[in-house]
């Protein structure tokens, strides 16, 4: 598949780079920091962009199988980088005739246990919740085969394949390793079958 990835060089999103050369796809990946990619298997194209210019992003998109967006919720200093990079993406998929769309949120958004540390996150976090908040709006909103992946709190530990993943709140909301997270984007980008879903994920 020719997967185009932004938010490319987070550290999610270098697990993802890595797994996606194992499994044989060409990556196009946005990053605003490419000399970070200077100490991993480099992707098949890389675009120095946000992923909020509408033309560089169209372009990027000729001939894509899927887009998976790892932009966190913004911050102070930029307030809507996620909502806004979502109103530009879908518009140039909607161009481009690009249909699969995979899209990174936060579990805590809509989580409810455990009560204690949601509410932290949430007044901690006020900011970029309320981001992604509106970047799952727009996302949802749009008329293509998207996938809202909300993931709960990350780990830099090795792979173990223990994820849960659901439609409904989780029980026990667990961490999971980056390196699970990016395998679980990748095989959300290839199964049309979760199209049009809001998938809450944790550690097993």
């Amino acid at each position: 598949m020719r997967i185009v990835v932004l938010g490319a060089t987070s550290r999610t999103g270098l697990c993802l780079l890595a797994e996606a050369r194992r499994r044989g796809h060409h990556i196009v990946a946005f990053t605003r920091r490419p000399g970070t990619l200077a100490d991993v298997p480099a992707p098949a194209e890389v675009v120095h962009n946000d992923g909020r210019d509408l033309d560089t992003v169209r372009a990027a998109l000729a001939c894509a199988d899927a887009v998976i967006s790892l932009l966190p919720g913004g911050g102070r200093r930029d307030p809507h980088l996620a909502a806004e990079s979502a109103r530009i993406l879908t518009t140039a998929m909607a161009d481009a005739g690009v249909r699969r769309l995979v899209v990174v949120s936060a579990y805590p958004i809509v989580g409810v246990r455990p009560r204690v540390a949601i509410w932290i996150l949430r007044r901690v976090l006020a900011t970029p919740y309320a981001d992604v908040s509106q970047m799952e709006r727009i996302v949802s909103a749009c008329d293509l085969d998207w996938t809202i992946a909300r993931l709960n709190r990350l780990v830099d530990r090795p792979a173990t394949g223990a994820i849960t993943i659901s439609t409904g709140l989780l029980a026990k909301p667990r961490p999971h390793s980056r390196a699970d997270s990016a395998a679980t984007l990748l095989d959300l980008a290839e199964d049309p079958e979760t199209a049009r879903s809001a998938l809450n994920i944790s550690g097993s």
